[in-house]
């Protein structure tokens, strides 16, 4: 079974015991859009312990807010109470909730006109109190009843405001936008975790450049990233980079992002001249460029802060800082020594670096030589050549008599440069320079 499957026979099921039911929120927006919606939720005026009454392998989820979640067979929706929220204290939940029978007070106290369309799922009649249908029509993004209101209730309201008009190339209803800019501030309000997670959604969702415009346009991007926000008017040399700015640069590569690419790629695309504006040096004269010294070693240790700061996951934050300190070796690859260049191919998820390089030379100088070099290299090289078995192993060492310690590691090294170098193909001819190399 489906989740609309599902959704549909939990509605049959709650009307045919005398209750209410209606496909409600972003399913019946993407329906209306002509998208596949991405989870389905029903709204009832069944109470939760009538809803777990009649769907007794359900999950109590969100039982205080009136929400259970019914599992069946792999398939999963979220069953609302009608009701109203009393007092946002926290900025995120309701102090309280009074349960309601009126399908129209329920969806006044939800977020936006789009999100509050009503659907039958037997006949597919749309029941729309706070004209979604037109606000879906005219392409705009407005927030039900007063938008302070709702944006006190949830913070995160604000941000979702930017997905929604960034995901759907929508328009911000202008009161709704002045409400956002009013209350950016407040932001800081909602956990790391959930702005973490809406960050992400922008990035990921294929609409990565307008989202991040909004969110500079709202206020918002000075205070969940004020690091990004620094970027704008720091200008780059032009033989190198003619498009711009770091920002105008770092929005390009945005644009060109993929829907659905991983997280830490999109990340290490947003943060990858992060480092630029604090080292940005002028020109001085004839014969000078602009200069940012150092950018690669701080962008990376200042990419390392922001994740830690956003809670990633440990995982996350080593591929994004990787992602940051490497991105200009490209430059390099094809004057670097065989060993160099292999050690550099077996980077982990090494096709992040090269993606996001492709991404930095169309933002950028259009110069793919580097890209194209990598990519023949990996194409004609055997993966046990870039990742050949030891010849010599650490016990091998003990068993002529060395001591483990800084020299065992050196020869170790030494042994597997020289076999990335192609000098050494052999297990006898490696163990004769491992033995060279513990009398030097």
């Amino acid at each position: 079974m489906n989740a609309p499957e599902l959704a549909d026979r939990i509605c049959d099921t709650l009307r045919r015991n005398d209750h209410q039911a209606y496909l409600v929120g972003g399913c019946v927006r993407d329906l209306l859009l002509g998208r596949e919606p991405e989870d389905y939720d029903v709204a009832t005026d069944a109470r939760p312990d009538r809803v777990l009454e009649l769907f007794p392998h359900s999950l109590t989820v969100g039982a205080k807010f009136g929400v259970i979640l019914v599992v069946e067979d792999g398939a999963q929706v979220e069953v609302a109470t009608f009701r109203s929220d009393i007092g946002y204290s926290d900025g995120r939940h309701p102090d309280r909730v009074t349960y309601s029978d009126s399908a129209q007070e329920d969806v006044r106290r939800r977020d936006f006109t789009i999100n509050g369309l009503l659907m039958d799922p037997a006949t597919r009649e749309v029941l729309d109190f706070v004209d979604g249908r037109a606000d879906l029509k005219a392409g705009i993004v407005r927030a039900i009843g007063d938008p302070r209101l709702r944006f006190a209730e949830d913070k995160l309201r604000m941000m979702r405001a930017v997905r929604f008009a960034a995901r759907f190339d929508f328009k911000i209803d202008p009161e709704t936008m002045a409400a956002a800019r009013e209350l950016a501030a407040q932001i800081t309000q909602v956990s790391t975790e959930r702005i973490r997670e809406e960050l992400t959604k922008l990035l990921t969702e294929g609409a990565a450049r307008r989202g991040f415009e909004l969110l500079d346009e709202t206020g918002l991007l000075s205070v969940v990233l004020p690091d990004v926000t620094r970027m704008k008017g720091v200008e780059q040399p032009p033989q190198f980079h003619p498009e711009g700015d770091v920002w105008i640069h770092t929005r390009m590569m945005l644009e060109n992002l993929p829907p659905n690419c991983s997280t830490t790629l999109a990340w290490g695309v947003l943060l990858h001249d992060v480092g630029k504006p604090p080292t940005f040096a002028p020109a001085t004269g004839p014969g000078t460029r602009i200069r940012f010294d150092g950018h690669v070693e701080i962008g990376a240790r200042m990419a390392e802060n922001i994740c830690r700061e956003l809670r990633f996951s440990n995982e996350d934050i080593e591929q994004i800082e990787s992602l940051v300190a490497n991105h200009l070796r490209f430059k390099d690859v094809r004057q670097m020594r065989q060993a160099t260049l292999k050690r550099f191919v077996r980077l982990p998820r090494f096709e992040e670096h090269l993606e996001l390089h492709r991404l930095d030379c169309l933002a950028s100088h259009r110069n793919l030589d580097s890209y194209n070099f990598v990519r023949q290299f990996l194409a004609e090289t055997p993966p046990e050549q870039v990742r050949p078995p030891r010849l010599v192993t650490g016990d091998d060492l003990k068993g002529m008599g060395m001591v483990p310690g800084p020299k065992f590691k050196e020869i170790l090294l030494a042994v597997e440069e020289a076999q990335l170098d192609g000098q050494l193909s052999d297990r006898e001819s490696a163990l004769q320079f491992a033995r060279s190399i513990s009398r030097s």
